[in-house]
């Protein structure tokens, strides 16, 4: 005589007819298997490996959102991921792009209608109230070989600097430094002087570079040697705007100090009144300047 499977009374949940218990976000899955912090039944597809035994998805999500993520000198979240500095290197190339299309030549973009209306020039700030070309003049070049050194020196900063600063932060010394340099061209410069580049930002971040590692007492030795290095060639190569070099590399080094020595209490607070008083600052010299020119 052949045996003969029974069937389960229908309508019975699959794990009571199999004497398990239901996972608990698949009920229609048996399971022997519990997590081991709430002690719930839970399948596979359930658990993830933890560092005693197994956890459902739950608990590993609730032990996350209370878990602090460990902070960096300068109080921000650490992360290796990069964010700004590829953006910014974006925007860069896509504006030389369309320069160069505009103009009709790579080597010769600064012919392009769109260069001419964002380019640094002091007239044009001061008689006709364009003031956006103290920033918009950070993001154009001349030619490819300078748009190329640029990005490649704000490739090897950010690499460094934007995981420990945070993308705020970063970004807060970045802006604010090609500021400086803007300014300070309008502030010292020939009143005929045509200025573009990145350099001004690329040096802040130079000198965020030499605040941050004193601030960790490391050696400042290779900091203050490529610093030393380029501001060398600011002065002995031609069509270098010095000017716009240095006033970024005092901005930048300024209000990164302003960051890494604020105090632990309210530190953010504190963050944030040292980027709003170096916006403040700059604004009115340029404010002042132009008073002086009109």
């Amino acid at each position: 005589m052949a045996d003969s499977p029974i069937s389960p009374p229908p309508g019975e949940p699959v794990g009571a007819q199999q004497g398990l218990p239901a996972c608990v976000r698949h009920p229609d899955r048996p399971t022997g298997l519990r997590c081991v912090r709430c002690d719930r039944p839970s399948c596979p597809d359930c658990l993830r490996e933890a560092s005693v035994g197994y956890q459902c998805v739950d608990c590993v999500n609730e032990a996350r959102a209370t878990v602090r993520r460990p902070r960096t000198f300068v109080g921000a979240e650490f992360s290796r991921r990069m964010v700004v500095t590829p953006v910014l290197i974006a925007v860069n190339v896509l504006l030389f792009a369309v320069t160069a299309v505009q103009a009709g030549s790579a080597s010769a973009n600064q012919r392009s209608a769109l260069f001419e209306h964002l380019v640094m020039y002091t007239p044009a700030v001061a008689a006709n109230g364009e003031w956006w070309r103290l920033l918009t003049s950070g993001f154009l070049h001349f030619g490819p070989l300078h748009l190329a050194l640029n990005m490649i020196a704000l490739y090897v900063l950010g690499r460094d600097l934007e995981p420990v600063f945070g993308k705020l932060r970063f970004s807060a010394v970045y802006g604010v430094s090609l500021l400086g340099g803007g300014i300070a061209v309008y502030l010292f410069g020939g009143v005929f002087t045509v200025v573009a580049g990145a350099s001004g930002a690329v040096y802040g971040l130079m000198g965020a570079m030499l605040v941050a590692v004193l601030r960790l007492k490391l050696n400042p030795g290779p900091a203050l040697g490529v610093i030393g290095l380029n501001v060398v060639l600011s002065f002995t190569l031609p069509g270098i705007s010095l000017l716009g070099h240095i006033g970024g590399l005092v901005v930048g080094a300024a209000l990164t100090a302003g960051l890494v020595y604020a105090p632990a209490a309210k530190r953010n607070n504190w963050q944030v009144a040292a980027v709003v008083a170096a916006v403040v600052l700059l604004v009115v010299l340029a404010v002042v300047r132009t008073g002086q020119l009109v």
